[in-house]
């Protein structure tokens, strides 16, 4: 029987969401689940919701609730990872003091001074956890749906466990140009390559004909208010109008998998100022201020929703890719995986984004040679920022924290040298229950 371990499982909505998610498939209806978290009111919770999803569609599955790491990495044959180190808490450190330097995240998880702090709050959990995984389950495959993703699986990957990191954000652009473009389902495809957040649209066709330049003017089309969508687009991946996204395909030639909100963080150029943001996303989203007002009755509702419904799953890859491993059927996914000569002009060893195919083999990346250079130069300057935070973890050293936050290139478009150096202290000071000890 497949075990499959979730370690984080107490979070709001994602973790309920993954057991619908593989609930729907025939080959894990049967598997055991071992929900962990430290957080035991929490994961009675998630406990309480998953089992409501077995006993309704009346399914064999197990679950086992623990707050014992070991008891759930024991002999499992899949983890899944979906923790936030530190939680809110330590969330509203990483977006409310750079607030006061002038560094305002839309999330603050991937780059930028949150992406340093949860990297490093993120890795010394996972230190225990691949420690863990090679004693009790050393052939396990982990999919990590942990940010900063980059950080995490290249931390990972150099730790002797096979890790397949997962997002959606690939899934969702995808999804909507075909809106934007007015593309029936079933009839379009993609490929798409490069880093997590930063990973760009190569190619684009409709009934195998290439749309790439149809793709561009319906883009800017788009985002000049001359062309509305298929389908009414969702707003977080469509803010002011695909202003970011616009900006940066006008530069590099292509469109970035990554929402408007949230690459907005990633540049120097767009988050200067409140007159900048307005100018660009005149929707203010603030990601912290969205999961503060996470309640109960929401997370009950999906619930029964998932409970009264067809089992379905969603546009998440973890159940397809256990599926496919499970029953051998071929897939293609995207994941976050070591860069072994994939893509040629980005660095061995860090953790790139691209096609993979799965089958009862594990998950196969696929060699895409070099990006368009704008694109890579790009994803460098991103690559040496997660190296750094990396490093800073591994030798505990808090002068890599400050080079980590420096390389983040609108942190260094609005700061000094001694403020980023001021900041990241406080930092420190503030999240010291949840970080490494350096020096």
């Amino acid at each position: 029987m497949t075990k499959i371990a979730i370690i984080g499982a107490g979070g709001y909505e994602f973790p309920l969401q993954l057991m619908n998610d593989f609930l729907s498939f025939d080959s894990t209806k049967d598997a055991t689940y071992s929900l962990m978290d430290i957080d035991a009111g929490s994961l009675r919770r998630t406990e309480r919701l998953a089992r409501r999803l077995v006993e309704a569609h009346a399914l064999t599955a197990r679950i086992e609730p623990t707050t014992n790491r070991r008891e759930a990495l024991r002999g499992a044959d899949f983890v899944v990872v979906c923790f936030q180190v530190g939680g809110r808490d330590a969330y509203a450190i990483d977006m409310e003091i750079p607030r006061r330097y002038g560094i305002d995240q839309t999330v603050g998880d991937t780059l930028g001074p949150g992406g340093v702090f949860r990297g490093l709050r993120s890795m010394s959990a996972l230190d225990e956890i691949v420690s863990d995984m090679r004693e009790l389950c050393p052939d396990a495959l982990m999919l990590n749906y942990a940010n900063p993703m980059a950080i995490n699986c290249w931390f990972v990957s150099t730790a002797g466990i096979r890790v397949t990191g997962l997002c959606h954000s690939v899934q969702h652009t995808a999804d909507e140009l075909a809106d934007i473009m007015g593309l029936e389902a079933g009839e379009w495809s993609f490929r798409a390559a490069g880093i997590n957040h930063q990973a760009w649209m190569l190619d684009f066709r409709h009934r195998g004909r290439d749309v790439m330049p149809e793709l561009r003017a319906a883009v800017a089309a788009y985002h000049r208010g001359d062309l509305a969508p298929a389908r009414p687009l969702d707003e977080w991946y469509a803010g002011g109008r695909e202003g970011v996204r616009t900006a940066i395909m006008d530069l590099t030639g292509f469109f970035q998998t990554e929402s408007s909100h949230h690459a907005s963080e990633y540049y120097p150029h767009f988050r200067r100022s409140a007159e900048d943001v307005r100018a660009l996303l005149p929707q203010r989203w603030d990601y912290l201020e969205i999961t503060q007002g996470n309640n109960d009755a929401e997370l009950e509702r999906l619930a029964d929703d998932f409970a009264a419904g067809t089992l379905a799953v969603s546009e998440e890859y973890a159940a397809r890719i256990v599926d496919s491993v499970v029953t051998n059927t071929p897939r293609v996914v995207y994941g976050n995986v070591p860069n072994t000569g994939l893509i040629t002009n980005l660095p061995n060893g860090s953790c790139v984004e691209v096609p993979c195919l799965v089958d009862q083999n594990g998950v196969q990346p696929t060699f895409v040679g070099d990006l368009p250079a704008a694109c890579a130069g790009i994803n460098l300057a991103s690559v040496g920022y997660q190296h750094c935070v990396v490093e800073a973890y591994r030798q505990r050293s808090k002068d890599l924290i400050y080079a980590a936050a420096s390389l983040d290139r609108l942190t260094s478009s609005l700061l000094s040298l001694d403020q980023i150096r001021r900041m990241c202290d406080e930092m420190i000071e503030a999240q010291q229950q949840w970080l490494p000890d350096v020096r």
